[in-house]
């Protein structure tokens, strides 16, 4: 997932101050640290209940509004892998629902806890990788995955926004178009694990803000391309309201989010699946993703003739 760039700007400002500053040492011994702590992010992370129930993320809530929807009782002695889906600019309702408590995921889902996967070059960042850990975001790499989702016991969930940044450049109001059709990375991994499969569909996460144009083909899309395939990072051009006017800024409209999570999708435990279970399952997730979305579509204000746009 993709977040503000302005955060981890002002971290890493930060640690340069001290470095070539008078808090050289405080900077050293940071460094040191980061050294020490350098696996953490794909070990399960570092998260804090007290920064997840700080108030200002239920003022966060209330600015859309925001709201998690349960369909089914999950059982806590399992691991879940949760698609999230559209990814969106921003990622906002996976960050509201699962790394805060502002809608309740606790409540709602008692005995689970939540990790939002990201992608591992955030973490490199000093101070920011603190902060973003203590709400349960983790390092989208396959080992932080495997962790969460091989943990005994049960009670782990691994939030995957499965369209990634690409899917990003495509966000825009309206948008309902999912770059799922190759994606069976995630599949792969539930198999192996044995984690049941969760779809979520996240309906007002592309009308939050607008996008420049960049249909494919064009010039700004193949620069944007070419960035992502280089960094790994996709960077919407893209613009909302601001503080005191609604034409022009980059904060988020303030248009309600409904993120709804799915009924389990139960995965056999398979350590070295064959590409027909792969392929089996992902045709059964894409089916249980589009059935979510169809039947909840006109309660969230979609009309019947939209429909999911899978490429």
């Amino acid at each position: 997932p993709g977040l503000p760039l302005s955060p981890a700007q002002c971290c890493l400002v930060l640690f340069l101050i001290l470095l070539l500053g008078d808090g050289w040492v405080l900077a050293v011994l940071y460094a040191a640290w980061l050294y020490l702590d350098w696996e953490t992010p794909a070990r399960g992370g570092r998260r804090s209940n007290w920064v997840r129930n700080w108030a200002v993320w239920r003022y966060f809530r209330d600015y859309f509004p925001m709201t998690l929807v349960k369909t089914v009782d999950l059982d806590p002695s399992r691991n879940y892998l949760f698609g999230f889906h559209p990814h969106g600019v921003l990622v906002a309702g996976a960050f509201g629902n699962f790394c805060t408590e502002g809608t309740g995921f606790s409540a709602l889902f008692p005995g689970l806890t939540s990790h939002l996967l990201m992608l591992p070059f955030w973490f490199k960042v000093p101070f920011f990788r603190d902060y973003i850990m203590s709400g349960g975001l983790v390092s989208s790499d396959k080992s932080s995955a495997a962790y969460l989702l091989g943990h005994e016991g049960g009670g782990q969930v691994a939030v995957i926004a499965v369209g990634g940044p690409p899917e990003s450049l495509d966000a825009r109001p309206g948008a309902l178009t999912l770059q799922l059709r190759s994606r069976k990375g995630f599949i792969k991994m539930a198999l192996q694990h044995g984690a049941a499969l969760v779809p979520v569909f996240s309906f007002g996460e592309n009308e939050l803000f607008n996008q420049v144009s960049n249909p494919q083909g064009s010039f700004i899309r193949a620069a944007q391309e070419r960035l992502q395939k280089a960094m790994g990072l996709a960077l919407p051009l893209f613009h909302a309201r601001g503080v005191f006017q609604y034409n022009v800024g980059l904060l988020p409209f303030r248009r309600p989010i409904y993120t709804v999570v799915g009924a389990p999708i139960l995965v056999p435990k398979t350590p070295h699946p064959s590409s027909e279970a792969i392929d089996e399952l992902h045709k059964t997730y894409l089916e249980k993703l589009n059935q979510l979305f169809e039947e909840n579509k006109a309660a969230y204000g979609l009309p019947e003739d939209r429909h999911l746009e899978i490429v």
